[in-house]
């Protein structure tokens, strides 16, 4: 039975192989049973600017997990109002799965930022928060949390910006994405 559920949130904008990475990395966590990718249409602290349409993007998602049983697409957030706050997304995925125990995975780097978040203390208070290494951002900001996790991850410098830059430079970025991936971004000419 899949009951602890590891929510990866993120804009996916492309989706490399460091999503997967990590995502495999906390999949060998004792107590997970899957990894979920919530792809966001619109994080309300990011611009929108260079951002790929929603659907594109959990399509790449989906391609790229193909049929591995314990990873999967969540397109969520496609169905609540704008913004889209962590929150709500929470409450409603609860609502929806309520046999489930739903872990949310971030980066430290937006640990230093948590505070900002729409009702960050609820999150703090009723959910684990799974957290990965980012250089430069080692602190924890709420140390005596004992919801946080701090994880020993694979330290990845990969970054979805540094993709579609190469794309942009029409540099290659072949081995950055898995390759379902890298066939859609070609065949749509997608970041170019």
């Amino acid at each position: 039975m899949s009951n602890n559920i590891v929510l990866f949130f993120g804009s996916f904008n492309p989706p490399h192989v460091g999503h997967f990475v990590l995502a495999n990395y906390v999949l060998n966590l004792p107590y997970v049973n899957e990894v979920w990718f919530v792809v966001s249409p619109q994080n309300p602290l990011k611009n929108s600017s260079s951002l790929a349409p929603a659907r594109t993007r959990l399509e790449m998602v989906r391609r790229a997990i193909g049929n591995f049983p314990y990873f999967k697409p969540c397109d969520i957030e496609f169905y609540l109002p704008p913004p889209h706050y962590t929150i709500h997304t929470l409450i409603k995925l609860e609502e929806k799965y309520s046999d489930k125990t739903f872990y949310l995975l971030m980066g430290s780097d937006n640990l230093q930022t948590f505070h900002k978040w729409k009702s960050y203390q609820t999150i703090l208070d009723y959910y684990h928060i799974l957290v990965y290494p980012r250089k430069g951002f080692e602190n924890n900001p709420y140390p005596s949390q004992k919801n946080i996790i701090i994880l020993d991850g694979p330290l990845l410098e990969l970054s979805s910006s540094y993709v579609r830059e190469l794309i942009s430079q029409k540099k290659n970025f072949r081995f950055m994405v898995p390759e379902p991936v890298y066939q859609m971004i070609v065949k749509e000419n997608l970041y170019f």
